[in-house]
């Protein structure tokens, strides 16, 4: 079994970055598996010949591509933000990442658009004072589309013709529901006409891959994205992500059997942060919860929240091991 899972135990920011940038280096492959530009991990490694410490953020590309033999894989359970994703690519490789040749995409993922993030903003504004605290990426609506079966797919794109009809009535459907926000639907059809031109060299079957991969003897690291306190089952309901952040979401992710998976590991804080709303029985609003908020640098990569701080809680570990099974912590 050559599958290595690396899963963030509370409500996430735990440092599984920080860990999957250590395995990595022992990695042939770092597949993402759910959630999409919604997630940050950070990353501090040595770079140029004189070795100096370089951060990279991570959002929606695997944090294992800071090994440069290690290949990233986004598997069909993320959505894709394709403006993001060239952008963050782009990032990457001005600091002296070369990513060439090492990065796939699975044509089965969603994609995620700009009036995904800005639905996502009308929701929040329509829960007033319950709103979730998302982080507006777009994500939610995104696997909102795939569950109705209204959603658009990476393969769509190469389609052009038949990938803006459903565009223009899934922007319908959005108008209808919404009302007529700003939006250049025909703008967009045709700037997603060239993102799939440049994306084409980076679209696999990536259930064939990774299969063929694992028979090859390679080893498979997973990141897994957000934490078991934010699934969508297991989680603090409705105040959780839109995706399965637990191991079942790894193999329903990247399309691989229980069976396939070696190595579960679980990545904790001694102490418990979250961002945005919802539960969080052991916070500290006070200034324990301040202090640990200085002292931690709690500020969100993806939207540099402050995040709430408070004590370890037990109960929730205990929670998050049951459904996990986690093989270390």
């Amino acid at each position: 079994m050559s599958v290595s899972v690396v899963l963030g135990t509370q409500w996430g920011d735990e440092g599984k970055g920080k860990l999957v940038d250590i395995l990595a280096a022992d990695a042939d492959i770092c597949a993402r598996c759910a959630g999409g530009n919604n997630a940050g991990h950070t990353i501090v490694a040595p770079m140029g010949p004189e070795k100096m410490p370089t951060r990279f953020a991570f959002h929606l590309l695997p944090s294992g591509l800071v090994n440069p033999t290690c290949t990233g894989l986004i598997g069909n359970g993320v959505v894709v933000h394709l403006p993001s994703f060239f952008e963050e690519l782009d990032a990457l490789q001005a600091q002296g990442l070369d990513c060439t040749g090492r990065l796939f995409v699975s044509d089965r993922a969603h994609l995620v658009f700009d009036f995904h993030q800005i639905v996502d903003g009308l929701k929040e504004v329509e829960l007033g004072g319950k709103s979730i605290g998302t982080t507006k990426k777009g994500i939610g609506p995104a696997y909102s589309g795939k569950a109705s079966r209204s959603g658009l797919r990476v393969h769509h794109l190469f389609d052009h013709e038949n990938f803006a009809a459903k565009f223009r009535t899934v922007v319908e459907g959005r108008f209808k529901r919404y009302g007529h926000f700003e939006y250049d639907t025909e703008g967009e059809i045709l700037r997603y006409k060239t993102l799939a031109e440049r994306l084409r060299p980076y679209v696999i079957d990536s259930v064939t891959y990774v299969h063929r991969s694992l028979a090859e003897g390679k080893k498979v690291l997973v990141e897994g994205a957000n934490a078991l306190m934010l699934d969508l089952d297991f989680g603090t309901y409705p105040f959780v992500t839109s995706s399965s952040t637990t191991i079942g979401g790894v193999c329903t992710g990247l399309g691989i059997p229980p069976k396939k998976i070696g190595t579960v590991i679980g990545v904790m804080k001694a102490y418990t942060t979250r961002v945005g709303g919802g539960p969080f029985p052991t916070e500290q609003l006070n200034d324990i919860g301040v202090h640990l908020q200085e002292v931690g640098r709690e500020f969100g990569v993806t939207t540099g929240r402050r995040r709430r701080c408070g004590w370890l809680d037990l109960v929730v570990m205990k929670h998050s091991c049951l459904i996990n099974g986690y093989g270390s912590l």
